[in-house]
C-alpha cells in the first residue's frame, strides 16, 4: 500500500457545525508496513472544554489555554500530511473537522479519507464491536496509550490498518492493497465483499 496519513482529533463535542471545535490533533505517516513519522499538537481554538470532555479525553482546559493557537497547528499538520491519502476510524467524524478547520485557515482538502471503521464493519464483519477499542482488542494489536487522545488513537487505527491489510492479503488472497481498493471496500455492501475483490483480482 503506498504511503498513508492515519489522522485523529480530540475536540469540544460532535459537530464543527454546531460550533464545536479541535483540542487537539495527531498525524502518523505510514510507509511500507510501518509508522515512520508522527506528528501531535494540544491547539488553542478559544472555546470552553465542557467538563464531560475532560474527563473523557484527560484534555483540560488550564491544558489548552497554554497551547499553541488552532491556525499555527492546522498549518502545520497540513504541511505535515502533504497531499498524502489521508485515514481516519470514523471518517466522518474526523473529515468534518479537518475541512472546518482548513476552512479557518483558508485551505482545502484535496485528497480523499480511508475509513477504517468502515473497512473493518466488511473485513473484521464477526468482531463484537467496531470501535476503536474493541478491534484493538478482538485483533490483540499493541495499545499504544490512552484512549480519546489524539496520538494513541492515531497510531492504533494506523496498526488497525495494516491488520486489515494483511487480513486481506491472507485471507483475501489480494496481491496487492491500494488506497484505491480500500476505497472501493469501504464503499461495497459486506455481502458483495468478495465480488468486489473478485473484481478487482480480474483488473
Amino acid at each position: 500500500m503506498e504511503l498513508v496519513a492515519v489522522i485523529d482529533f480530540e475536540t469540544t463535542g460532535l459537530s464543527p457545525a454546531q460550533g464545536d471545535r479541535a483540542t487537539e490533533v495527531a498525524a502518523v505517516i505510514v510507509e511500507n508496513g510501518k509508522v515512520v513519522d508522527r506528528y501531535q499538537s494540544l491547539m488553542n481554538a478559544g472555546v470552553r472544554i465542557p467538563a464531560f470532555i475532560e474527563s473523557l479525553t484527560g484534555i483540560t482546559n488550564t491544558m489548552i489555554r497554554t497551547a499553541p493557537p488552532v491556525a499555527e497547528v492546522m498549518r502545520e499538520v497540513s504541511d505535515f500530511v502533504g497531499d498524502h491519502p489521508l485515514v481516519a476510524h470514523n471518517a466522518s467524524f474526523d473529515s468534518k473537522f479537518w475541512d472546518a478547520e482548513l476552512a479557518r485557515i483558508q485551505r482545502v482538502r484535496k485528497q480523499d479519507f480511508v475509513c477504517s471503521l468502515l473497512l473493518s464493519r466488511r473485513i473484521f464483519p464477526q468482531a463484537p464491536s467496531h470501535k476503536l477499542g474493541a478491534l484493538v482488542e478482538y485483533a490483540r494489536l499493541p495499545v499504544a496509550g490512552r484512549y480519546h487522545r489524539a496520538l494513541a488513537d492515531a497510531e492504533m487505527a494506523a496498526s488497525l490498518l495494516l491488520r486489515l491489510e494483511d487480513e486481506l492479503c491472507q485471507r483475501h488472497e489480494v496481491r496487492e492493497v491500494s488506497v484505491a481498493l480500500l476505497k472501493r471496500i469501504q464503499g461495497t455492501p459486506r455481502k458483495h465483499l468478495a465480488k468486489c475483490l473478485a473484481s478487482h483480482a480480474a483488473c
